[in-house]
């Protein structure tokens, strides 16, 4: 693997321990790796549905190279921290235009990192969730950086263990409707790369038991569009 070499230590071992769950048991089927550059400035796009998503698609990536993600804030937590620093991931604060993570994510890219982002901000949880314009600002900060999709399935069933057995498919793919086009604002390539990622992956509702669809973030006080935060550490549910 050509990218072991350059992954971070930490990064390796987190990859590591997580492949028994994700690559044995989940049955890890890669498509499209050719689309993903091994190096130079790239901006990764996904669907989000289960905490599983990251591991899954920087498994499905270490062959090509290291995939460093915008995370939530609440994650670094005493000892966690340390080993999410290590993986080279940034923690940004959700909801708050974190001015220090983007800048941050610029300078990551501007220096050939590949930056994964979730347009949709946040878990799914089983809603339709508007794209957000973040991934379109880092493109427009960039411009040189390689747009490239990504579809992440079969990870909400990983915590079913041992009921069912999962079958997790990443795929990666170049956006059917080209790189940035002239005009286009950083929400429409946001809400442009998001709707064809989700064409291809439609929403999935993660945990071993599945409660009712939460309500959308406007309705528990967010912003309209807006995913409303999460309680720290929360759990899939079960």
């Amino acid at each position: 693997m050509a990218a072991m070499s350059t992954a971070s230590p930490t990064y390796r071992f987190v990859m590591a321990a997580c492949t028994p769950a994700v690559r044995w048991w989940g049955r890890l089927q890669v498509e499209g790796l050719e689309h993903l550059p091994t190096a130079g400035p790239t901006l990764l796009a996904g669907n989000h549905d289960s905490y599983w998503d990251p591991v899954a698609i920087g498994l499905a990536g270490l062959p090509r190279r290291q995939i460093c993600a915008l995370a939530k804030s609440s994650l670094w937590k005493p000892g966690l921290g340390r080993i999410l620093d290590g993986m080279g991931q940034i923690p940004i604060q959700r909801g708050q235009g974190d001015a220090h993570a983007m800048d941050r994510a610029i300078e990551e890219l501007r220096g050939g990192r590949c930056i994964g982002v979730f347009p949709e901000g946040t878990r799914s949880l089983g809603r339709t969730l508007r794209a957000r314009s973040g991934f379109g600002r880092l493109a427009d900060a960039v411009p040189e950086a390689q747009l490239v999709c990504c579809t992440v399935q079969g990870t909400v069933d990983i915590p079913k263990f041992p009921r069912s057995r999962p079958h997790v498919r990443v795929r990666f793919f170049a956006p059917s409707g080209g790189q940035r086009q002239p005009g286009e604002s950083a929400k429409e390539l946001s809400e442009r790369l998001l709707a064809e990622i989700r064409a291809l992956a439609p929403i999935a509702h993660a945990g071993r038991h599945p409660g009712p669809v939460p309500p959308m973030p406007g309705e528990r006080g967010g912003a309209p569009g807006e995913p409303a935060p999460e309680p720290a550490g929360a759990p899939e549910r079960s």
